[in-house]
């Protein structure tokens, strides 16, 4: 107990406000009872996840069978009493309870023996994962229908025979009332919600598939989550702010991976001006460079291909057009040299890069003027306001933008985890680089991400000077492409290279200093100092780089320091990482990494059981299982503790009068 006397004791006007919670000595002990006793729950299990991009079936899957915890949750309890295809039954019900729902009445004959026996494990697995939480937090996780009845039948002993016939009636009759359907999926969401405390997304929900507007609506209910921007979501993010640049990069890029589902059916950007503009100036050119990528389960005709390959060309130049103007207006982030079409000897088909000439696969730029080739047409002008107006006025695509804000930043630390999506630009040596953000102004590490963050968000507020406001929209393309970027940190976009250029010595984009030095622990440990984060077991979790599991390359570096979890969640990249992405679980026996095969369908995992095929590496285990106590908030409610405790002594010292709750 802390002494009046002693310093520091709250000032007593802070607790005084205090005690309007907790009026009496009693309400103040009951306070301090119940948070001593949460801090020794064991801590909560935290998912981290990177680099969705867009997939949707499988981001959403894995949230249903928390990264394979479920599964092994049935396997712990059920694994000497049932059968393999049972628990994959009883695990593809918990995932998807509505629709195996209906195929277990069209199957089963005798459907109140199956209610009787599901229900009975259902209840066994939601009274363990549940085991982690207060009642109180548990209470607040059911659905108002069940509350009661879940609780219980989660804190009644069936061991003793009255017990047993107790829950027994209640099951018999949620039966008899027509309820258990109801049931059944009321208990299987809070078994996926109790599964998993808190989900932490390190960057790139958008881009390349095409469910990035999905995964929003998902993360829009769910109960508890974060995300650290990627170099993807700032994208968007910047189109939304009306970033022309940003708008044309977001467009190419559906094109390019032919998914306009997130542009069009998501978000309604209307992209027939872009259509009609790109057949009228590329009807005759076959876009050879520009024809989409696409999977093999994608099904596009000749006609939608070429249709696509023509806007995919259109946007293109017109993105390097509006990025020249961008990188003019701001000549302190030196990136004139990026105007590649200025380079370009349009009679002879060369473009020069840094002195040194070379052939054009293709010269084809009805829209471009040699003279002055960063000037819009009348034409381009015209698509390019609508395209914007499209983007601005889209509510359901500043809904999820505004959600990304409320969520997020450039990086987070929690339980001395320092999580950000890519990199921290550094020097040769390994020591934190200075970058200029605004003229005349560096920063580094921990205050350079904090001042990014800043000036993101000053891009969306409308009391922002115009200046500020006009140079923070601009700067979105800077954290696209910029070698200094934290969000990039390479020393080019090589996008018009791969395009134009034949060479492939000029489509190499060479990684920043981070990724160079990355494993050097000493590197690692120096960045976790300059942003404050104390202790032994601390860590950096990223994402960003596909980590290429099929060549070798091991996502734990530094010494088991930094964990590197993109994984290729994109279909695109499950051939180079030989993976379908990964999950960090960390629990309160400590760290561990799931490794994610490639997930068919959710069509096919109702009809079949068919789950995400998961492997998982021991990263790190603690040598004593953590509890609350040990984590952030065990610190936020240790303090909270101190402060009772004073408001007790102040109390029993007539400091502070107790309130009469009868007056």
């Amino acid at each position: 107990m802390t002494n009046h006397n002693e310093k520091p004791f709250k000032d007593e006007r802070y607790l005084q406000l205090l005690s309007r919670s907790f009026p009496t000595v009693a309400d103040a002990s009951t306070e301090i009872i119940n948070l001593q006793a949460i801090l020794n729950l064991p801590k909560g299990t935290e998912h981290f996840l990177a680099d969705i991009h867009g997939e949707h079936e499988a981001f959403r899957h894995v949230l249903k069978n928390a990264s394979g915890n479920i599964k092994r949750k049935v396997n712990d309890l059920f694994g000497n009493t049932l059968r393999e295809s049972e628990k994959r039954e009883l695990c593809t019900l918990i995932y998807y309870p509505e629709q195996k729902l209906e195929l277990v009445k069209q199957a089963d004959e005798d459907i109140h023996d199956w209610y009787q026996i599901t229900i009975h494990q259902l209840v066994c697995i939601c009274r363990d994962v549940s085991s982690k939480y207060t009642r109180f937090r548990v209470r607040q996780s059911l659905p108002d229908d069940f509350s009661y009845i879940i609780q219980e039948l989660l804190h009644e002993n069936t061991n003793d025979k009255d017990k047993t016939d107790y829950v027994s009636a209640i099951i018999n009759t949620i039966i008899s009332t027509g309820r258990a359907d109801d049931f059944i999926c009321a208990i299987c969401n809070v078994i996926q919600r109790l599964s998993i405390e808190q989900l932490h997304l390190l960057g790139d929900v958008y881009d390349r598939g095409p469910g990035a507007h999905i995964i929003m609506d998902t993360l829009g209910k769910y109960h508890r989550w974060d995300i650290q921007w990627g170099n993807h979501d700032i994208l968007w993010m910047g189109a939304q702010a009306g970033n022309d640049a940003c708008i044309c990069n977001v467009i190419r890029l559906s094109l390019r991976y032919a998914n306009m589902a997130t542009l069009e059916e998501g978000y309604g950007i209307n992209l027939v001006p872009l259509a009609t503009f790109a057949m009228e100036i590329y009807g005759d050119d076959p876009c050879i460079a520009f024809l989409p990528k696409v999977g093999e389960s994608d099904d596009i005709d000749h006609k939608t291909e070429l249709l696509t390959a023509r806007m995919h060309k259109a946007i293109s130049v017109l993105q390097f057009k509006v990025e020249a103007q961008i990188f003019e207006r701001n000549p302190s982030w030196g990136m004139q040299e990026r105007n590649l079409l200025d380079n370009i000897d349009y009679e002879k088909g060369i473009c020069t890069i840094n002195g040194k000439e070379y052939p054009m696969i293709s010269c084809r730029f009805p829209t471009v003027d040699p003279k002055n080739p960063n000037k819009l047409t009348e034409e381009e002008e015209t698509l390019m306001r609508r395209l914007r107006h499209s983007f601005m006025v889209s509510e359901k695509l500043h809904k999820h933008i505004n959600s990304i804000l409320q969520h997020g930043c450039m990086f987070s630390i929690c339980n001395k985890n320092l999580l950000f999506h890519a990199a921290v630009p550094l020097n040769e040596d390994g020591t934190l680089k200075e970058v200029e953000i605004y003229p005349g102004r560096k920063y580094s590490g921990k205050e350079l991400m904090h001042q990014i963050g800043m000036m993101v968000r000053t891009a969306f507020q409308s009391d922002s000077p115009s200046e500020e406001k006009a140079y923070a929209v601009d700067y979105f393309l800077y954290l696209w492409c910029g070698p200094d970027s934290p969000l990039f940190d390479k020393s080019k976009m090589a996008t018009f290279e791969r395009y134009f250029l034949k060479d492939k010595e000029t489509h190499v984009e060479e990684k920043g200093n981070y990724f160079k030095l990355r494993d050097n622990e000493e590197v690692v440990e120096r960045i976790l100092d300059s942003f404050g984060i104390k202790g032994k077991d601390r860590h950096i979790i990223n994402g960003h780089v596909p980590v290429h599991v099929n060549k070798g390359e091991n996502p734990i570096k530094a010494n088991g320091k930094l964990m590197v979890i993109d994984g290729g969640f994109s279909e695109p990249y499950h051939k180079t990482t030989g993976i379908a992405g990964y999950t960090l679980i960390y629990h309160s026996r400590g760290f561990q990494l799931v490794q994610h095969e490639h997930f068919t369908s959710t069509a096919d995992a109702i009809l079949r059981g068919s789950d995400i095929v998961s492997t998982t590496q021991i990263v790190e285990m603690s040598d004593h299982r953590m509890r609350v106590v040990d984590t952030d908030q065990g610190e936020e409610i240790s303090e909270q503790i101190k402060d009772l405790e004073q408001l007790l002594y102040a109390y029993r010292h007539g400091i502070i009068k107790e309130i009469d709750p009868t007056k």
